[in-house]
């Protein structure tokens, strides 16, 4: 039996092992901390020093932060469940007089002919919340924009609680018109929740709007949109995520089951 010591240097394979582990965590060390960050396009990876800083987790300047400002104007409206609790006859009044001049996109009822957006019965703050978002720019739209120019809150609250109080479209589905698998049961795999659970009368999310005989074209158009982030007003990015997930089909079959009407 050998009395040579395990831990010892004069131990080959102790030797071996101590060395190669060292080369290891050299070249991690090389690999990670310089040449991963070198290879970055960032000004924060910019020179060796920075780079082994950035990669450490280590700010470069401590307690100094430099604002990110973002080059898509997103939604800043905030929308609760009590935010027209106020909401009274005088308002559904006033907007009534206002949405005269929607009326020829929207109909003289809220319902389009033009394959415009059904506002018919639609949630106030879905309304509110999309007018918000056309007048500071979070949503675009060559008519739409011009048009809210103009309008104060109060006339946009007022003109959500007119359309509001009409009788919405409800859903027309024959026994025979099977549930698209994305609208029912969504796909969990790729993190996408049923349509059902935000739009329709499964359950509904506050901001999400009814979508129940909106035309197919519109719905089509704006899942279309959202994928491509060519419509970037939804909070969280909730809508982006989902219809990027989205196939062609998919988006086609939840635009003509929403869109089913008589």
């Amino acid at each position: 039996m050998s009395n040579e010591r395990l831990f010892s240097l004069r131990n080959r394979w102790f030797s071996i092992s101590v060395g190669l582990t060292a080369g290891v965590a050299i070249v991690s060390i090389l690999i990670g901390f310089i040449w991963l960050p070198s290879v970055q396009t960032d000004a924060q990876f910019t020179g060796i020093w920075n780079a082994i800083c950035s990669a450490a987790g280590v700010p470069q300047q401590w307690f100094v932060s430099t604002p990110v400002t973002s080059r898509v104007k997103t939604s800043d409206v905030v929308v609760t469940p009590t935010m027209f609790a106020q909401a009274d006859a005088l308002s559904v009044g006033r907007g009534a007089t206002l949405a005269l001049r929607c009326s020829m996109c929207h109909g003289p009822q809220g319902i389009s002919q033009a394959n415009s957006p059904n506002l018919a019965g639609q949630y106030e703050t879905v309304i509110y919340k999309q007018l918000k978002d056309f007048q500071s720019g979070a949503r675009t739209n060559a008519v739409m924009s011009p048009m809210v120019g103009t309008l104060s809150d109060q006339d946009m609250r007022d003109l959500a609680a007119y359309y509001a109080s009409l009788p919405k479209l409800v859903g027309y589905h024959p026994g025979n018109q099977p549930v698209p698998p994305i609208v029912a049961t969504g796909s969990p795999m790729r993190n996408i929740a049923p349509c059902a659970s935000c739009h329709g009368a499964a359950d509904h999310k506050v901001g999400a709007p009814w979508l129940e005989g909106e035309p197919v074209v519109y719905i089509r158009t704006q899942l279309q949109a959202f994928a491509a982030g060519d419509r970037h007003n939804d909070i969280g990015e909730q809508m982006r995520n989902v219809a990027r997930q989205m196939t062609p089909a998919e988006i086609d079959a939840a635009a003509r089951y929403y869109s089913s009407q008589p």
